[in-house]
């Protein structure tokens, strides 16, 4: 038996019945997380800096423990300080108080500007909180409140941790916090009392000295001195006399090309309210004996003129109301809205006008009617007035959303060329305003290249802006969209009667701009070779006789023999291009502004008979002759390559690549890319009859030709060319072109660039827009030059914070906007990034009226005064040099004066006059009475016995007009009491 029992009794003694509890679980969790954070041990570092908790940074720790299914944060706050050396903890000897206990009476970071709570209320530079996880979870029993205690209580004696420990109870709106400091022999208990209404003994430092004694409960008679810091904070709202600088504009005034008192073409900027809503002065006494000062509740010494020390910091107003800022955030929204243009203004003007064409049809019916029916012309001008007409119409001409004379001033202003409508006057100036001055070469001007938008001295920029401000002043999204028909009418009007489009660049599409502008580009292109086509038409029939209209004939006649097909035609096509009744017509390739185009390089060859006459030649090209028939070689007239649009570059790239990989997909990609050379290819023929293909690639493609020096059979060195390697791979596509060009010269091929066909395209395009896809259109214009005026509002106030801010934005701006359809999330950060410079240069602008730093003569008074506006933009709290007496506190002082002048309503004059602040400055008071009192009372004092060991006591005060707080920090001798 007694065997069998052994095995027995040894599982018994195993077996443990004794389970933790959730209570012992919680302390040992808090005790985990310390041991983690490494916060066991004596904690040692250099006595604190002034102004180290303002200026040093402050970090952060979490973690998550639980008691129960109750769930705790645990944060760790403190100032990263730099290690202390090894020495410095040798020197700590055992009588050493902990550096948070010695924390409590350091005087060199009283009432910190911006910092935790714990930290103004305790001056402590780490401690660890425990508050509920979840924000709605609060402490609220005494009962919980004083396990939570014993918890942090125990976890600090059993793991030897010197940083103080507080818990969040109550709700946390309150902020109120109890807490625990353990040293060897020493412990802080941290206490708070939250009241709001006052009793009537703490308003005044008497009665606070009072109650700090009687908890201190030191039983020494002469008791030890009191330290006391006090600050008293008065807010000053009413400015008086220092209006807002910003005037709204006049939205009714239309004067001289200015709407709404702003200028068309320039963005407004600046706050429509004052963006600083309160200026708080803190006068502060840092170091008082008790005694020196009287303040119960009868009299007080605490004269604010008087205060050693005076800071003051700002209240800004919480999104302020700003021009620049309103006119983006409405643009914006445009992008969002679904409607047409036709569903915004009504029915389509062109749906009117279609009916009305089709009611000729029944003209046979009309013909039996007494009256001759007179059908007008259907000219573009006639379309134009008639559509503005059925649009006036159907609208009714009160309910245009544009005036006539707001309209003409925006129509002036984009086209400056339309002030004069008399024949040449108009067209010279079209011609002139088309080329475009160089454009400056700053940094300023070629963001657009960085946003994608358009040049700021161009139409589109100058379309964006009068839209934006369209949008904002006169009509919204009918506004916009009223100006946006008027102007795709003004378009086809100048397509049509060859007027080139002011404010464009010359030349193809800039593909670094956005769409819309290259589309305009684009017509404007297409309007040019229309023009140049129908100017060398006229041209021709005003110089060319009979005869040589015949030799024309003939020589239509010779190339029709060889292809009458493809002459038939071309003919056709030329045929189309305007309405004159010549065969062949000279084509833009063949006018003065394209010959500087083709002076390449090169030569030709072909087997044609040398009979043919040469057409189209431009000039010999230096003294390179033809390889058989041993003539000059001529570089040929060609025709410019066809203008692209990205839009149309990404649609051919599309169809190129659907053609697959394959033997024949490849071999019809490189026919329809080979449109350029098989045309350059013709007008050499024709310019060099009996040339070759050697000849062609000579001038084409100067590397493809490889000469060397031979020895001939007669001794005699001589050099031989060749082509390269890649042009003698079988039936590559120079080879195969070049057979099946014909010497056809530029001004008889079928065009590479079409541009009626394109100039179509793009007015079917720029009349399908809707204003939502306007606004993504031209937002980027919009934002290019909110940039630009930013930054022209910076350079006047000069503020170093906003120049980053600066950088930053375009970086920004340039990466989002590079791409097509960006984000709207990326571009409302965008927006914000420009509203807050704007409103930080308004406070600038706003403190600079309210201190008078342009009204200063002193030069040296006027710097001190501007660097102390630029300090209160971007520090919490700033200090006032010579305090009352100096530059900027006589001005601070003159404005709470003035504030204090202005009449009070009887009620706010009877609640003060009942305010024993009030009755202890007297009536007369030069400040308001204080919306805060701050009060720190120190004192080294042993207890809870005479003799035990002297230790730090610390109390805060503060009493505002809301609530009453007290903050104490009372530390005890555990060793000898």
């Amino acid at each position: 038996m007694a065997a069998d029992s052994e095995p027995e009794s040894e599982v018994f003694e195993i077996t443990d019945f004794t389970t933790a509890s959730e209570w012992e679980r919680f302390i040992s969790k808090i005790e985990e997380v310390l041991n983690d954070w490494k916060l066991i041990g004596i904690s040692s570092g250099k006595p604190l800096e002034k102004g180290i908790f303002t200026t040093g940074t402050w970090e952060e720790k979490s973690d998550e423990i639980s008691f129960a299914d109750f769930k705790f944060s645990v944060t760790h706050h403190y100032l990263v300080q730099e290690p202390s050396d090894k020495d410095g903890k040798e020197e700590l000897g055992e009588d050493a108080l902990p550096l948070p206990m010695q924390d409590l009476l350091c005087m060199n970071n009283d009432f910190p500007p911006r910092a935790h709570c714990l930290v103004r209320w305790y001056g402590l530079r780490e401690f660890v909180v425990i508050a509920p996880a979840a924000n709605n979870d609060a402490v609220i029993s005494e009962s919980k409140c004083n396990l939570l205690l014993s918890s942090i209580s125990i976890a600090l004696g059993n793991t030897g941790c010197q940083v103080p420990l507080f818990v969040q109870i109550h709700h946390k709106w309150r902020r109120m916090y109890v807490g625990e400091c353990q040293g060897p022999g020493v412990r802080t208990d941290f206490e708070m009392v939250h009241l709001r209404k006052v009793p009537g003994q703490y308003t005044h430092l008497s009665g606070l000295l009072d109650i700090f004694k009687t908890k201190i409960g030191c039983p020494l008679t002469p008791l030890p001195p009191v330290s006391m810091a006090i600050r008293l904070t008065f807010v000053l709202q009413d400015w008086q006399q220092y209006f807002w600088p910003q005037q709204p504009p006049d939205i009714d005034a239309l004067v001289g090309g200015e709407v709404g008192g702003l200028e068309f073409g320039k963005l407004p900027f600046g706050a429509c309210e004052d963006p600083i809503s309160e200026l708080h002065l803190a006068t502060t006494w840092p170091h008082l004996a008790e005694g020196i000062i009287v303040d119960n509740d009868v009299y007080s010494d605490l004269d604010p003129l008087q205060a050693p020390q005076w800071s003051v910091r700002v209240r800004k107003a919480d999104n302020p109301q700003c021009l620049l800022g309103d006119f983006l955030t409405e643009f914006f929204k445009l992008c969002r809205r679904k409607e047409s243009t036709d569903e915004i203004l009504g029915r389509s003007a062109f749906d009117e006008e279609g009916k009305e064409v089709a009611d000729i049809t029944h003209a046979l019916s009309k013909l039996t009617e007494p009256a001759p029916v007179p059908i007008p012309k259907l000219s573009v001008t006639n379309m134009v007035h008639s559509a503005k007409k059925k649009i006036r119409k159907h609208r009714g001409v009160d309910e245009s959303p544009l005036n006539n004379e707001v309209l003409n001033t925006i129509l002036l202003f984009l086209f400056p060329d339309a002030a004069d409508k008399l024949g040449d006057v108009f067209e010279n100036r079209a011609s002139t305003s088309a080329g475009n001055n160089p454009p400056p070469e700053n940094e300023d001007y070629n963001l657009f290249s960085q946003f994608k938008s358009a040049p700021s001295d161009s139409l589109t920029y100058k379309l964006a802006l009068c839209l934006c401000m369209i949008n904002f002043y006169h009509g919204g999204v009918k506004g916009v969209a009223h100006l946006w028909q008027e102007f795709v009418l003004e378009m086809r009007y100048r397509w049509e009667n060859n007027y080139l489009i002011p404010g464009l660049a010359n030349g193809a599409p800039d593909l670094r701009c956005c769409l819309l502008h290259q589309k305009l580009q684009m017509l404007n292109c297409c309007i040019e070779r229309k023009k140049a086509r129908d100017e060398g038409k006229r041209g021709s029939m005003s110089d060319r006789s009979p005869g040589g209209a015949s030799g024309d004939g003939a020589k239509g006649g010779d190339h029709s023999g060889e292809n009458p097909d493809k002459e038939k035609e071309f003919g056709k096509s030329w045929e189309s291009w305007s309405d004159s009744e010549e065969e062949f017509f000279e084509c833009l390739s063949d006018t003065e502004d394209l010959k500087g185009n083709g002076q390449e390089n090169g030569k030709k060859g072909a087997k044609e008979s040398v009979n043919l006459k040469p057409e189209g030649r431009l000039h010999p090209h230096g003294k390179l002759m033809l390889l058989h028939p041993g003539e000059p070689l001529y570089v040929p007239i060609t025709q410019e390559p066809a203008p692209m649009t990205e839009d149309l570059l990404e649609e051919q790239s599309e169809v190129l690549a659907k053609l697959g990989t394959s033997a024949e997909g490849a071999h019809l990609r490189a026919r329809m890319q080979s449109a350029c050379l098989l045309s350059d290819m013709e007008s050499f023929k024709a310019a060099n009859p009996g040339c070759c293909l050697e000849d062609f690639v000579r001038w084409y493609s100067p590397r493809d030709y490889i000469e060397e020096e031979v020895i001939d059979e007669k001794g005699n060195k001589v050099i031989r060319g060749e082509l390269s390697a890649r042009m003698k791979i079988p039936s590559n596509m120079w080879v195969e072109a070049w057979e099946t060009a014909k010497p056809v010269p530029a001004r008889r091929q079928k065009r590479l660039f079409d541009d009626t066909r394109e100039a179509e395209k793009v007015l079917h395009y720029l009349a399908v827009q809707k204003p939502a896809d306007l606004a993504r259109h031209l937002l980027p214009c919009i934002i290019h030059a909110a940039v630009l005026k930013v930054k022209e509002e910076e350079a006047v106030e000069d503020i170093s914070s906003v120049k980053k801010i600066i950088k930053q934005i375009i970086s920004h701006s340039s990466k989002v906007l590079r791409f097509p359809s960006p984000e709207d999330k990326k571009l409302e950060e965008i927006i914000a990034q420009i509203m807050s410079v704007e409103a930080i240069i308004a406070r600038a602008r706003s403190l600079k009226a309210k201190f008078g730093v342009e009204k200063c003569e002193n030069e040296e008074e006027k710097e001190d005064l501007q660097r102390f506006v630029n300090s209160l933009l971007e520090q919490p709290e700033v200090s006032v040099v010579g305090a009352g007496r100096g530059p900027a506190g006589s001005i601070i002082h003159k404005l709470f004066v003035n504030a204090q002048r202005v009449p009070v309503p009887l009620e706010e004059e009877l609640r003060r006059s009942g305010c024993p602040e009030e009755r202890r400055q007297g009536v007369q008071s030069e400040f308001p009475p204080p919306a805060g009192r701050e009060v720190i009372l120190r004192a080294s004092v042993p207890r809870p016995a005479p003799y035990s060991k002297a230790l730090p006591q610390r109390m805060y005060s503060v009493l505002t007009r809301e609530d009453f707080r007290l903050a104490g920090a009372f530390s005890a001798d555990t060793t000898f009491f």
